[in-house]
């Protein structure tokens, strides 16, 4: 497999000398594929998420992406939060175009804005004020912003979790389609299980203090067929046993 991203030994601390909230991690993932970070609150998911963003620095270890250790944020790599964080006064186009404008992006900006919201959907409303969208559409908005400077890798930190069920599947559904059809390298935060082996090729069970890795599981691609299928049920079956002892075991 042609390896994107690597972490070799990531451990962290958020206090001097004070206890690990991570220990050890070594972990290898494919261009273009998808990895769930799974495990209880607590477990260090979104720490070692931000960390591979570039947003935090490990006490120990490295983190490579493509060839180049991370030292700071990069429009190579785009972090999703659990908020789109979208400004308010701003229309929709604006908000998207925000990424591009960042990463010092002048020409062509209108045009893939357009193709952007037409790719999530979001076309009729180019010239609304954000704050007149759903949730689930803000979140659309926030995606396409994050797709706006052609990332290689996207991150997630649980970014459906405020949304109602309905909207939340669609997005899992849509923004994994999206995902494969760019050939995108993605990195999931979440403690949903369900939401895992539906968004995900594998998912990495982390337990608590210090956060490690403690299982990995691998979904076979039968489970697209839904949450009703046998596949789908033996992933889930799969990733509870690891799921729940690593949570027994903080």
């Amino acid at each position: 497999m042609d390896h994107h991203v690597h972490l070799h030994g990531i451990g962290h601390s958020f206090r001097h000398r004070g206890p690990a909230t991570l220990a050890g991690i070594d972990l290898a993932i494919g261009r273009s594929e998808a990895v769930a970070l799974v495990g209880s609150s607590g477990c260090g998911k979104s720490t070692l998420l931000q960390i591979i963003a570039g947003l935090l620095h490990p006490h120990a270890g490295r983190v490579i992406i493509g060839g180049t250790a991370v030292t700071r944020p990069s429009p190579r790599w785009n972090l999703m939060f659990q908020r789109p964080s979208l400004f308010p006064w701003m229309t929709v186009a604006e908000n998207v175009a925000l990424g591009l404008r960042y990463a010092g992006q002048r020409r062509g900006v209108a045009e893939r804005v357009a193709r952007l919201l037409e790719m999530v959907g979001l076309s009729e409303h180019a010239a609304d004020n954000v704050q007149t969208l759903s949730g689930g559409q803000q979140q659309r908005v926030a995606l396409a912003r994050s797709l706006a400077t052609e990332p290689e890798l996207l991150l997630l930190d649980e970014p459906f979790s405020a949304l109602d069920a309905f909207t939340r599947a669609a997005l899992q559904k849509e923004v994994r389609n999206i995902a494969r059809s760019l050939g995108l390298t993605v990195i999931i935060v979440t403690h949903d299980v369900d939401e895992a082996i539906l968004m995900a090729d594998r998912a990495v069970v982390m337990a608590a203090k210090p956060g490690r890795i403690v299982a990995e599981v691998r979904f076979d691609a039968a489970v697209a067929a839904g949450r009703d299928s046998p596949a789908f049920r033996l992933a889930r079956q799969s990733l509870l046993h690891p799921f729940e002892s690593a949570a027994v075991a903080a």
